[in-house]
């Protein structure tokens, strides 16, 4: 939507209210920021949050996924298990992994970013080496269900995190950045299997043990490094200045992320509120349309391929072009996102593209045009997922509502994965109609929510034009006056009591 259509929660988004912030309440005013050049400071930003974040959702994703390679070299025949168990255990990974993420994202807000991310890192890492030494099925299973814990809040908490450092007009460029290393993690995971095959015997451990343990280490040595990489905050980030510092937390709070310079505290309150809100729940429906899709590509691409009539390892290697191809259109889809403001017709268009990629692998019989449709499916899921979390996050303001909303958002589209990892049977090879029709209904799923979304939001900024939310307004506007000109905490105050209070002064004056 553009950005009048965009509905921050509690913060009027007209000019008016934004003149109000700047004047009535400027980030430590005694701070003069004028020789700051702005292009400069966010090309810093960039180079020193984007990057690393991207690193690690390749490892992310790399190591959730390396799974559907390992399977292609005896996976299931050395470790005795049937299709229907292999799926078992691709499921099992969501639970934990979709649960967690909410009370990821507290955790992330309330500690530093360096500290829980890299020791996720870490731990997930000790648990994906181990992957290669286990014997038998039970060990598969239980490593799955670690591994979902260890990885729970990655995700959403970078989400959460970038939405910290960027003003709304510049989330989906970043998002896209930090997102496409997917892409790039399905088509590198390719051509590493490959190599790594050739370790096949080595220590007497078949290929699909080197993936895990090779790819689990690496995974271990960037979550060292983390603890000194990843930055934290704005108001306490280390390679900024004091002036720098403060020019950001300005810049936030002029697009309305007034929670920018971490003065809110955690109450259990920003749980209950991000439940009551409506937008939560669409995020949720829109989060399950691409979600859903997302993880049955990511699973079973390589299988897909293999199918096809090509072998093992060609399969992996024509998966590369696939996610090539992928990173390249997720990255252009965010910087035009950016700048045409209308993420529904964005998402719309995206959706549309899956629904004819899937169409054509329900009804292709040619190896060649099922492949052809592939890459329209990755044309339309990855771009997908920055330009949705971009639009939610847009929408919701105060920094603790924001982690919970994307958490409970990202955890329930990402639980719809125990779903999709068991649409794609043996028995449904080559050509895996069931399991294309499924994807193709949640894709209808994403483009029902998300007009509904766009109708709602348009529906709120229309109340607000005709000042049916001016008591929410008044409410924000009377917490920050009461911060800045008393000092006093209005965290304290609930949104209830001072609504009341703004009613009853309204009452006064008629």
């Amino acid at each position: 939507m553009s950005a009048k259509n965009e509905v921050h929660d509690d913060i009027n988004s007209h000019k008016e209210d934004q003149k109000y912030v700047h004047e009535e309440e400027l980030y430590q005013p005694e701070v003069d920021t004028s020789g700051i050049d702005e292009k400069k400071l966010m090309r810093k930003v960039d180079w020193n949050v984007i990057p690393w974040l991207a690193l690690l959702y390749l490892l992310n994703s790399l190591d959730r996924g390396n799974i559907g390679n390992a399977k292609l070299y005896s996976l299931e025949h050395d470790l005795r298990m049937s299709d229907k168990q292999y799926l078992l255990a691709l499921t099992l990974f969501f639970f934990p992994y979709s649960l967690f993420e909410p009370a990821s994202n507290v955790a992330l807000r309330r500690l530093k970013p360096s500290t829980w991310l890299s020791s996720m890192l870490v731990l997930w890492g000790i648990v994906m080496t181990m992957h290669g030494v286990v014997n038998n099925y039970a060990g598969l299973v239980a490593l799955r269900l670690l591994l979902g814990l260890c990885e729970a809040g990655l995700y959403p908490g970078i989400a959460f995190y970038i939405t910290s450092w960027y003003k709304s007009s510049e989330m989906g460029t970043k998002f896209a950045l930090f997102f496409s290393s997917a892409t790039i993690a399905g088509a590198f995971s390719g051509l590493l299997a490959a190599a790594i095959a050739n370790m096949d015997g080595v220590g007497n451990k078949p290929a699909w043990a080197w993936i895990f343990i090779l790819e689990g280490l690496f995974t271990v040595v960037i979550g060292l490094l983390s603890y000194v990489v990843i930055q934290d905050f704005p108001h306490n980030a280390k390679f900024l200045s004091e002036t720098e510092r403060v020019f950001i937390i300005r810049r936030l709070q002029s697009d309305n992320k007034l929670s920018a310079g971490g003065g809110e505290s955690y109450r259990f309150a920003h749980v209950k509120k991000s439940l009551k809100d409506w937008k939560t729940w669409f995020a949720m429906a829109i989060y399950m349309g691409f979600d859903g899709p997302l993880y049955a590509f990511s699973l079973f691409t390589p299988s897909i391929i293999n199918q096809l009539g090509f072998t093992a390892t060609k399969a992996n290697l024509l998966s590369v072009p696939v996610y090539a191809w992928g990173c390249l259109v997720t990255v252009a889809i965010g910087f035009w996102a950016d700048r045409l403001g209308k993420r529904c017709l964005v998402n719309i268009g995206l959706f549309g593209t899956g629904l004819v990629g899937y169409i054509i692998l329900i009804c292709s019989r040619t190896p060649a045009l099922s492949y052809f449709a592939v890459f329209l499916a990755i044309s339309s899921i990855f771009p997908t997922v920055p330009n949705s979390v971009t639009w939610v996050a847009s929408n919701v303001e105060g920094s603790y509502k924001r982690a919970v909303t994307l958490g409970v958002a990202i955890g329930f589209g990402n639980l719809n994965g125990a779903v999709t990892s068991n649409i794609y049977r043996a028995k449904d090879q080559p050509w895996y109609r069931l399991g294309h029709a499924i994807v193709l209904g949640y894709i209808i799923i994403g483009i029902i929510s998300s007009l509904l979304f766009a109708y709602f939001l348009r529906r709120e900024n229309i109340k607000r034009d005709r000042g049916e939310r001016d008591e929410v307004i008044e409410a924000s506007r009377l917490r920050r006056w009461i911060r800045v000109t008393i000092g006093a905490d209005s965290g304290t105050l609930s949104s209830e009591t001072i609504t009341s209070f703004m009613q009853y002064i309204a009452s006064k004056r008629q």
